[in-house]
């Protein structure tokens, strides 16, 4: 072990690294509990000997300083003083420290406590290395070696929120092996044990970037969510996967699609988050694998999200509509229009979820459009945006006026305008 001998005499110092040296240890030294904490910081050690008076920093300071930096991983702090009342063992215990020595040092105790402290080193390392392995017995399917169900929806949560963040493209897959029923009734379930790790194992091979996330999501089902992953990704590793396991031949004479297990796959993808979630995801994958096996196994099918939600965008200005259109595009359907008039038409007639309204128009202005907007019964409850040129305090002044839901200045910024209607969207 590597054991901090932390001693402001020259002569004690010396004397205990010549005490653990000779136990078959490696002693290292501060002459202060400054020079300590920087060591600790520095080099990880594995058991303390401190002395309790020392000038600056005293023992009890400086073991509560370690305490405080090392959190929850704990290192034995042994004493070392030379009052032995109970008021200083007492307050030695609840600075931190484990154990005591008692001035003029002893070889023999010293050698003694420092094996007891080994002993209790060794039983923590155990702890925790049994803990790692509860925490990932918990976190893996026993059979496969793959994430569990639960664990996926964790971990997979986690990216959904991060994908909404970044607005980047999210696939599915969801993959079940065709008859594998029949397999297990045709082989016996220890080859279907055996096939079902084979196919995990070729998954793992074919799912392997830092961000995919993989599972065995009951029986012969498995579920991958993949980062950044577009329409044309998606399809080229769903087909990929299929072929890999296709070409791993493994006999199955009671398939009604192949004499080999085969699998099929449904793929949802999401190029941005807007308007839907995890959950909708896995149920469009999970149609796709239904369709996949309506066609007769063997296949991949792949669904895009395609959001229901419309936007109405009033604005006369071409360069302005079209960058909004971009803007906005895989978030929602986008209705154009360039006069007040046909906006109130079009948001009786439509019903849109939000209507994006420019102030400047031709003919009767963004703010009295949005004054008839939200005096009619039909149309009130249509969240309204206006969008302007003119300063902020006057855009927000008379939006107030004539009840608008919120109002942004031009120009828009891309990461704002989708905030904003995300907003209203996920109402």
């Amino acid at each position: 072990m590597k054991i901090l001998v932390v001693e402001d005499s020259p002569t004690l110092r010396h004397a205990t690294s010549t005490y653990i040296r000779n136990a078959g240890h490696e002693p290292v030294v501060a002459k202060c509990g400054e020079e300590a904490l920087q060591l600790v910081d520095k080099s990880p050690v594995d058991m303390i000997i401190m002395d309790v008076e020392m000038p600056g920093l005293d023992g009890f300071e400086t073991t509560r300083l370690i305490r405080e930096w090392l959190g929850e991983h704990w290192i034995p702090i042994i004493f070392v003083t030379g009052h032995s009342d109970d008021a200083s063992l007492n307050e030695g215990i609840e600075a931190g420290g484990d154990d005591y020595l008692i001035k003029p040092v002893s070889s023999v105790i010293l050698t003694a406590k420092i094996l007891a402290m080994e002993r209790l080193v060794t039983m923590r390392d155990q702890l925790t290395q049994m803990n790692e392995e509860l925490r990932l017995l918990s976190q893996t399917d026993s059979l496969t070696g793959l994430y569990n169900r639960r664990t996926f929806d964790t971990k997979a949560h986690e990216l959904w929120k991060q994908a909404t963040r970044s607005q980047e493209p999210t696939a599915i897959l969801l993959l079940d092996v065709d008859y594998f029923k029949l397999y297990n009734d045709e082989y016996g379930h220890q080859a279907g044990d055996e096939c079902l790790r084979l196919i995990s194992t070729a998954l793992g091979r074919c799912l392997n970037r830092p961000g995919d996330i993989l599972a065995r999501y009951g029986g012969e089902e498995f579920i991958a969510i993949l980062p950044n992953t577009p329409e044309s990704g998606a399809q080229h590793v769903a087909e990929h996967i299929r072929k890999t396991i296709e070409a791993l031949h493994i006999r199955h004479r009671a398939s009604k699609v192949s004499d080999r297990i085969t699998v099929s796959i449904g793929v949802s993808v999401a190029n941005f988050t807007t308007g839907t979630n995890l959950s909708r995801q896995i149920s469009l994958a999970d149609k796709g694998l239904y369709k996949s096996k309506e066609a007769n196994r063997n296949c991949v099918t792949l669904y895009t999200y395609a959001p229901d939600t419309s936007v109405l965008v009033v604005d006369d200005d071409a360069t302005s509509l079209a960058v909004i259109g971009k803007a906005l595009h895989g978030h929602c359907a986008v209705i154009n229009t360039k006069n007040g008039e046909e906006c109130v038409q079009l948001a009786k007639e439509m019903e849109p979820d939000i209507i994006l309204l420019d102030v400047y128009l031709p003919g009767v202005n963004g703010y009295e459009v949005c004054r008839t907007l939200k005096e009619d019964e039909q149309t009130s409850s249509i969240p309204v945006i206006l969008i302007s040129v003119c300063e902020k305090e006057q855009l927000l002044h008379f939006s107030q006026q004539v009840n608008a839901n919120a109002c942004l200045q031009k120009p828009l910024k891309k990461e704002q305008l989708v905030a904003t209607i995300r907003r209203y969207i996920d109402e």
